[in-house]
């Protein structure tokens, strides 16, 4: 299958000012390839500079104009190179009229998109042009079909290098580790767990003390009137609703102390870690103005795909679709609450038979079932056998 590949490419020495974005390129391209397949690129386009501007903005709509038109004209030069156009486009890049045309041209247009359950409280409309959607959460599928938007089920897009792959360079290091971001959420459970005494490291961004800045002015309040109004308009009534019952009954964080929190690693300490803890942990509870604290929305992540690819022995919490992915018991382990965290991490800390076999049936269940050349064949399944 040759693809025409839209997955927030840049043309930029620095990274744009959005949330991190360039791995999704690097998974794609080589996962597309390790599949058998070829891809393709817009050479003027700059994809991920779509994500730095406002909706409705000037700015948006000069990108728009600009990057679709130089798509247009390369398809219509390079059609026979193309089977399909497979792009990872948020709502406010998407281009209804472009997609039409490329469709027109014989060329089907795949959209993949994370995030789903998160930002949205219905299909964004712009989706519906595209002849299918890539869906990672099992939990936005009943979004789509009540939408009746043509999508399918797959994991996140992950791709590890094969010399990542190999088991023989284990060398287990004690201990429970957690790598990712802090959040107030993910700093409450870890500090519950380390409170009964689960030995724990943590890494990430936001972790280790920062130095205090200027004092923040709280403004007028006119200002937060217009403030309140804006939060308003993208997360609506109930939205607020949350957010003030947050407000009246907040979480009371129990704080990581500093012995357990470390450096964040870099990239080969990243993958030593994740490959050679006892236990890797993953948390996919996030905060958001759909749910209480004291009763979050959880989602996989990415990191249920990735440290099971890397052989890790993972321990994840439990959202819907997980057991979808793996057999809870013999590939990874789940926990819903923190006391089942740490009954459920002490038990592999004492149970080496248990760890090895995790990471052997996780990884292969990962690899073979989860990979991207696994979702490619899915997507040319469902669109060209019909």
């Amino acid at each position: 299958m040759r693809i025409l590949l839209s997955f927030l490419q840049d043309q930029v020495t620095t990274p744009h000012p959005v949330p991190s974005y360039r791995f999704w390129q690097h998974y794609i391209k080589n996962g597309i390839k390790e599949a058998g397949m070829s891809y393709i690129e817009v050479p003027e386009v700059d994809w991920a500079e779509g994500l730095v501007y406002n909706e409705g903005s000037a700015a948006l709509q000069n990108w728009q104009e600009r990057s679709w038109q130089a798509t247009i004209s390369y398809i219509k030069a390079n059609r026979q190179n193309i089977d399909i156009f497979l792009t990872y486009l948020y709502p406010k890049q998407i281009n209804a009229d472009a997609i039409k045309q490329i469709r027109k041209m014989g060329i089907p247009c795949v959209n993949f998109y994370c995030d789903n359950i998160r930002e949205f409280k219905t299909v964004p409309a712009k989706f519906s042009v595209f002849d299918l959607i890539w869906v990672p959460e099992y939990e936005a599928l009943p979004m789509y079909r009540k939408a009746g938007v043509k999508h399918i089920n797959l994991p996140m897009p992950m791709w590890v290098e094969p010399q990542l792959r190999h088991r023989n360079q284990f060398t287990e290091q004690p201990g429970v580790s957690f790598i990712g971001s802090k959040d107030m959420l993910r700093e409450n459970l870890l500090g519950q767990a380390i409170q009964q005494g689960l030995p724990l490291s943590v890494r990430g961004a936001g972790w280790l003390p920062q130095h205090n800045g200027p004092a923040v002015e709280t403004g007028s309040v006119y200002q937060k009137l217009i403030n309140q109004v804006n939060f308003t308009k993208q997360h609506g009534l109930s939205g607020l609703a949350v957010k003030m019952q947050q407000q009246l009954n907040k979480l009371a964080v129990i704080p990581v102390s500093n012995d357990h929190i470390f450096t964040s690693p870099d990239f080969d300490e990243y993958i030593n870690i994740t490959q050679n803890s006892m236990v890797t942990l993953g948390i996919n509870r996030v905060p958001t103005f759909k749910r209480t604290h004291h009763k979050p929305l959880t989602y996989s992540r990415l990191r249920d795909i990735e440290a099971p690819m890397l052989g890790a022995c993972y321990l994840t919490e439990y959202c819907q679709g997980i057991d979808r992915l793996y057999d809870t018991d013999n590939e990874i382990n789940v926990y819903r609450t923190v006391d089942e965290l740490v009954q459920k991490a002490t038990e592999l800390l004492s149970n080496k038979e248990k760890r090895d076999k995790l990471r052997i049936n996780g990884q292969q269940r990962a690899l073979n079932e989860h990979s991207i050349p696994s979702s490619l064949n899915k997507i040319k399944r469902t669109i060209f056998d019909k």
